[in-house]
């Protein structure tokens, strides 16, 4: 007979609860994987009918590639497959109890029942219903004993991320939002979307259980290289047709930006934003994800574990070579079993979204488990020399003549790359330093063996490398020592106060000329304006020291500082019959503070307000002030306020209401721009009460 639509009851709210899904705001039910749900509708149990239940997924629907199930009623429940248990049946409806198996197929799902009584039978849809990743349940590739950390990890819609420098690490606050408004069914059209499923649907769709095989789909999907994903790259300095990078302040406002331009790559974004949206993705499909900071971060294109940096005899970085070290790069970590590898390389696993170099002929990246990295096993599935490379690589700094085309090496570091590597802390808003999980000690020997052993599998000990100095070079030792110290604050809107300190190491004097330089750069070092230079020449005395202060007026930066409000002094030192010494800092400065304060209490659906105060630090006039307001459970998608011009050391206080929509501690996100200072961030914790 003909499909007679049931009045299906799904018990949302008890089923929501009981799978940790009640933060999504939904009328179709969302359960996870190998736990059972409760759906009731209309029939009559009579001991002659029996039900079949089919559930299905995916374009075409089989068993072979467990995207179909067909499942009788049956006695217990079992989470090796799809069954069904009867609960309770009254007057016309039926409740049943239904599991998926652990390891079955995440996605959008069709169900059905057949009955037959005597030699009639009938087929009725149910309706539909989406079926998550399980970190709760223990048979999951996913699971996460930490009840703490799934808190942390799947349902935080809060994130900070740390940015800046080693040396000055500051930080940042994201609204991920995973559960707000259809991020649900973006990330289900995101990985329709990629290529894997546009060449072949079924085997995409049948891969879909595996949160390894998910993980480096959705790598390459947020990105916008190869198949129009999410979000578009740009590290040029110039945003123009788009958004700076910096300016996003949650993942909510890209993916509804993605969708309602049908699917067209969101304007820009550079690696945070990447990370950030690749957390929201599978945070909201159920796999434990964090971003992590790594600081000093190698870009090594050509896979020999080593990153170039070419200067010339002014001090001017040169952009030459593929190679490069970012200030810090953000990539994520997500949570889940190598059934590939073996059970030592379960656990996180580094995926990263950023767009740098292809793996498999298009931009993706892992998953790499972090535990082979650490042991330098580089031969492992996927791109675990790239992501050794980004925190292991040596520095080889060379001075270049564009007249000869000649290299000198100045000097080679083996300790630069890979420090202070960050994430947030469980349940609180503090850094956590997770170095150690990615290697061994600095200039211990096992860091040394590691790096050799991972030279070795990718037969780099071998081979004569060109690039490499000559034993001359290496065992030249230097005359004189260097270093920038900053004294003073390091703040947008004041003078930018360095000295140089140069050391005589040997016991007669030495005379060295030396070339400085300022440039400002973005936070992958690219530089973009020159602002300062100047040059010196000294003569030290035996094992003297001596102090050269430098000052760098705001008036001279003002006008070329980038977004990342990052500066790179260079002094290259000539000395008078010895080897050259290159000295560097890279300086990145603070916004100037902006206040947030609650005025009342925050209850859930009453209004209260919020004020928001700024202080003009520098002597002119600020303009086109925008402030930015968004948080989950707090407000609804952005507020964007046009704030009037202030004066010289003006102050503005801007009001505007709250109206919580859910009790707990809740993060309000502020960014306030204007023409003199771009993205000032900041964030609050609001306590909401019933």
């Amino acid at each position: 007979t003909a499909a007679t639509q049931p009045s299906t009851d799904w018990h949302l709210k008890e089923n929501a609860r009981e799978h940790h899904t009640s933060k999504f705001s939904s009328d179709e039910l969302i359960v996870r994987r190998g736990q059972a749900f409760t759906v009731t509708f209309n029939g009559t149990e009579e001991p002659e009918q029996n039900f079949i239940f089919v559930a299905e997924t995916g374009p075409k629907p089989s068993k072979a590639t467990k995207t179909l199930a067909t499942f009788g009623l049956s006695s217990t429940v079992s989470t090796e497959s799809w069954s069904a248990v009867l609960q309770s049946s009254s007057s016309g409806s039926v409740s049943i109890s239904i599991s998926s198996p652990h390891n079955a197929v995440i996605g959008r799902y069709k169900l059905s029942v057949q009955s037959t009584s005597g030699d009639s039978s009938s087929t009725a849809s149910l309706g539909t219903f989406v079926l998550l990743f399980n970190p709760w349940s223990s048979g999951d590739s996913v699971f996460m004993p930490s009840k703490a950390e799934c808190e942390e990890y799947v349902l935080e819609e809060f994130g900070i991320i740390f940015a800046g420098t080693k040396n000055h690490i500051s930080s940042f606050g994201w609204n991920f939002g995973q559960f707000q408004g259809d991020t649900l069914n973006i990330c289900l059209s995101i990985m329709d979307r990629s290529l894997y499923y546009r060449q072949d649907p079924v085997t995409d769709v049948s891969h879909r259980n595996d949160p390894k095989y998910l993980g480096r789909v959705l790598s390459s999907m947020v990105n916008a290289n190869d198949d129009q994903g999410v979000v578009l790259g740009n590290w040029s300095g110039k945003y123009e047709g788009g958004k700076n990078p910096t300016s996003w302040t949650g993942s909510g406002e890209i993916l509804q930006n993605w969708k309602k331009s049908g699917f067209k790559p969101v304007r820009y974004g550079q690696c945070w934003v990447f990370a950030a949206v690749l957390t929201t993705v599978l945070r909201c499909l159920g796999i434990p994800t964090r971003t992590i900071t790594n600081f000093s971060s190698a870009h090594d294109a050509d896979g020999n574990l080593r990153v170039d940096e070419f200067y010339d005899a002014s001090g001017n970085h040169l952009e030459r070579g593929a190679d490069s070290v970012w200030n810090f790069h953000v990539w994520n970590e997500s949570w889940f079993t190598r059934n590939d590898l073996g059970p030592s390389y379960s656990g996180w696993q580094i995926l990263d979204a950023t767009p740098q170099e292809e793996s498999g002929g298009i931009y993706q990246c892992g998953p790499a488990s972090r535990h082979a990295v650490k042991e330098g096993e580089v031969d492992l599935e996927y791109d675990c020399p790239f992501v050794f490379a980004e925190v292991n690589a040596d520095c080889m700094y060379w001075n270049y003549d564009s007249a000869t085309g000649k290299k000198t090496l100045i000097f080679s570091k083996s300790t630069e790359i890979g420090e202070s590597i960050s994430t947030k802390a469980v349940g609180r808003d503090d850094r956590v330093d997770v170095t150690k999980d990615y290697k061994y000690e600095e200039g211990s020997t096992k860091e040394r063996d590691i790096f050799k052993k991972a030279r070795k599998k990718l037969g780099l000990e071998d081979k004569f490398d060109p690039t490499a100095p000559t034993p001359r070079e290496v065992e030249q030792k230097p005359d004189i020592s260097g270093k920038f110290k900053v004294a003073g604050s390091l703040e947008v809107g004041k003078d930018l106060n360095l000295v140089l300190v140069l050391v005589n190491l040997q016991s007669e004097s030495k005379t060295v000329h030396v070339n400085m330089t300022a440039w400002s750069t973005l936070y992958t070092r690219k530089p973009v304006h020159e602002i300062w230079k100047d040059s010196i020449s000294v003569t030290l005395s035996p094992k003297e020291e001596k102090r050269f202060p430098i000052k760098i007026h705001y008036n001279e930066y003002q006008q070329r500082l980038t977004a990342d409000k990052t500066i790179q002094v260079t002094a290259i030192c000539h000395v008078e019959g010895g080897i050259q010494v290159l000295v560097q800092r890279n300086v990145a400065l603070d916004n100037p503070a902006i206040d947030i304060q609650v005025l009342g209490e925050a209850k859930v659906n009453k209004e209260v307000d919020v004020e928001v105060v700024f202080t003009n630090p520098i002597d002119t006039e600020v303009m086109d002030c925008v402030l930015q307001v968004e948080g989950c459970d707090l407000l609804t998608g952005i507020l964007e306020l046009r704030i009037p011009p202030l004066k010289a050391s003006e102050k503005s206080s801007t009001k505007f209401k709250l109206i919580p929509s859910e009790a707990g501690l809740k993060h309000l996100l502020v960014n306030f721009t204007c023409d003199k200072f771009a993205d000032i961030k900041t964030f609050k914790v609001v306590n909401v009460i019933d």
